[in-house]
């Protein structure tokens, strides 16, 4: 009898245990549905936090002429080639890179005069450069993680080649065609942070900063030239952050744009004469145009130490002829801008702004000297100190 009673409760115990199996494989189910939900919305919150979903190309952060978007990667047939660092000749030998095959129209300005407050138009009248929408140290400079590179005093030999995502410590000299230095950092201790050698053609030097260490230079521990042309044909430099260098961009031809050159520093020559110092300088007898625009050029440097000009248009080698200054920011030298001289043809100076950051007349002495009206094409206009007085040159003797 107690048999069979055990027999009936086991009986009915039965169903009661597979509904509560069930239920159990239920909840379980449920369990893992909401878990794989959370971990599926987490993922995609850490990709919109971190920037790796896809979203739209910022084409403001991205000019057309900087070859690569901040962040892309290059196409299989733009790699860019670089030497071991532990190589014994520090010359470039490496495969060439194809020229750079981008349009420059992204760095063509808007016509002259039409610059509104925020590139420094008549409603600007900030002291700071970077204020007015002038270049300074957030808009200039490499926009990658850089790789050290030890080339001490290298030698670019390979046409077309594609130097980027170096930090350099040494200079460049480059003798070949099309070489394109770009998202880089140089830190020189030679004459010249980059040199382009007479008969070679078509260097470009884009969002690289270029620096020495003071002391450390071959002319009695001073630097001379951030990029230096001894070649005929133009070079471009653009978006670059430029210290330390006497003259920092010297040359006679060329395309000079978005830099920020600053914080140059004086040093007695081998003469033991204190260096002259420039942030911009052309020696005349130019064959090509030099354009500078739009490029923020400051030279602190005390007069008795050797400032000459923020932008020095000088008569040395040779007559100054088509030169075109539109949009720049100026201050410091013992003039802002030396304008030519006698003889000069061409020059077009046009809606620059002369600071009073160092002086209250942007120069020691003035904001401008050597302007010569009188010759053919020669243009002044809309140019005006930053606390807006219109700058009015006075006549060249």
């Amino acid at each position: 009898m107690a048999r069979g009673r055990r027999r009936l409760v086991a009986a009915a115990r039965g169903p009661r245990r597979l509904l509560a199996a069930a239920r159990r494989r239920k909840r379980l189910v449920a369990a893992l549905a909401v878990g794989l939900l959370l971990a599926l919305v987490a993922v995609v919150y850490q990709a919109e936090r971190t920037g790796t979903g896809t979203r739209p190309n910022d084409a403001g952060s991205c000019p057309e002429a900087a070859l690569v978007c901040p962040g892309g990667e290059p196409p299989a047939d733009e790699a860019t080639p670089g030497p071991s660092t532990s190589s014994a000749e520090p010359s470039a030998t490496e495969s060439p890179s194809p020229s750079p095959t981008t349009s420059p129209s992204s760095t063509t300005p808007p016509p002259s005069g039409s610059a509104p407050p925020s590139q420094g138009g008549p409603g600007c009248t900030s002291s700071s450069p970077g204020a007015c929408g002038f270049p300074d140290a957030r808009s200039t400079g490499p926009r990658i993680a850089l790789q050290r590179h030890d080339t001490e005093n290298m030698s670019v030999k390979t046409d077309g080649m594609v130097i980027k995502g170096w930090d350099i410590h040494g200079s460049l000299d480059v003798y070949a065609n099309d070489v394109t230095v770009i998202d880089s950092r140089i830190t020189s201790a030679n004459w010249w942070g980059i040199n382009l050698r007479p008969g070679f053609k078509g260097l470009r030097v884009l969002h690289t900063t270029i620096t020495a260490v003071p002391g450390k230079g071959p002319d009695n521990g001073g630097v001379d030239y951030a990029v230096s042309n001894m070649s005929e044909s133009s070079v471009e430099v653009g978006w670059c952050d430029v210290s330390v260098f006497g003259n920092a961009l010297s040359m006679g031809q060329g395309d000079l744009h978005d830099n920020y050159v600053h914080d140059i520093a004086a040093f007695r020559n081998q003469g033991g004469e204190w260096q002259h110092t420039d942030a911009v300088i052309s020696g005349g007898g130019n064959k090509g145009r030099l354009t500078v625009r739009h490029n923020t050029l400051l030279n602190a440097v005390p007069v008795d130490r050797g400032a000459s000009a923020a932008l020095g248009l000088f008569a040395d080698t040779g007559v100054v002829s088509n030169v075109v200054v539109d949009r720049n920011w100026l201050a410091g030298g013992a003039y802002a801008l030396y304008g030519g001289g006698p003889g000069a043809t061409g020059i077009q100076v046009t809606d620059n702004v002369f600071s009073t950051q160092y002086h209250p007349n942007s120069g020691t002495y003035g904001p401008v000297a050597a302007w010569n009206a009188g010759d053919a094409g020669n243009v002044w206009r809309g140019n005006r100190m930053s606390d807006g007085r219109p700058v009015v040159p006075e006549p060249a003797p």
